[in-house]
């Protein structure tokens, strides 16, 4: 009975093929160009605990083991598992995690492998790339840079400013916690099967503990869901039940605009007035 696999060809840097599984939202790279980008904008040092999400093929895991010598990665697809395993041994030691990552706890997996912050990568999927990301952001003290490829849309969104037409909940919920940057734009044809929107590869570095203005997570999050989930509405009627007009103005905001001409610092404001204690 065929395994989906293939014996290792010139081409594919990766080393195997697996067909792409659509309901896993599998796209897998296998452009060099590309890859040796995402390598060089990684920049693993001696030291770093590198957690991949998502290796696939292994197009991006055995560049990097390569270079660093050791990577841990999580991959949900068991189909996966031998064949990277059985090819990476040629690269160096690959530490597999077999599961969902929303369920890997990301401060315990830092504490496991030693250290105190883990840099992860990945190409994530982009039917789960938002959960992943706030998955990150949970665990974000934990966590030293993300590189990810994503569709090229969310990062557009995630590195947003205020009266962008993409401005939004992702947007003000990362620059909360995190530095945005964008790197670059990969085009479809360097994924097999290629995908029908560009993909685009950005930097995530959680701030540190004194540059975060929020106070209460919770409350931050529930203002942010709240003013961004009827975007044509002010925020006095979008957040009707959570915060009254005074308190918006006593955070130094117009109950009369709207939530995307609102800064992250003026989310964070009303978040702080709001929260008990």
């Amino acid at each position: 009975m065929s395994t989906g696999f293939t014996e290792p060809a010139k081409s594919n840097p990766s080393g195997f093929f697996a067909e792409a599984k659509k309901h896993l939202g599998q796209n897998f790279l296998h452009e060099k160009g590309v890859i040796d980008k995402i390598v060089q904008a990684i920049d693993p040092k001696p030291g770093d605990a590198i957690v991949e999400i998502g290796p696939g093929q292994g197009a991006l895991t055995f560049p990097l083991l390569r270079r660093h010598g050791e990577v841990t990665a999580i991959e949900f697809d068991r189909d996966l598992h031998a064949p990277l395993q059985a090819a990476a041994r040629e690269h160096g030691t690959l530490r597999l995690i077999e599961g969902d990552v929303l369920g890997v706890d990301f401060s315990k997996l830092a504490a496991a492998l030693g250290v105190e912050k883990i840099r992860l990568a990945g190409n994530l999927p982009y039917n789960l790339s938002s959960p992943i990301l706030f998955h990150a952001l949970d665990h974000a003290a934990a966590i030293r840079d993300m590189h990810f490829m994503l569709q090229k849309e969310v990062v557009e969104r995630m590195a947003a400013g205020p009266g962008s037409k993409v401005y939004g909940r992702l947007s003000v919920m990362l620059q909360a916690y995190c530095t945005v940057t964008p790197l670059f734009v990969v085009p479809p044809g360097a994924f097999r099967p290629a995908p029908k929107v560009d993909s685009a590869v950005v930097r995530l570095v959680p701030k540190p503990l004194e540059r975060i203005e929020v106070q209460d997570r919770a409350v931050f999050a529930n203002v942010v869901r709240a003013a961004f989930g009827q975007r044509r509405k002010t925020l006095r009627n979008a957040l009707n039940g959570v915060a009254d007009g005074a308190s918006i103005e006593a955070a130094g905001l117009r109950p009369d605009a709207r939530a995307e001409q609102v800064e992250v610092a003026g989310f964070a404001k009303l978040a702080n007035l709001l929260a008990p204690g």
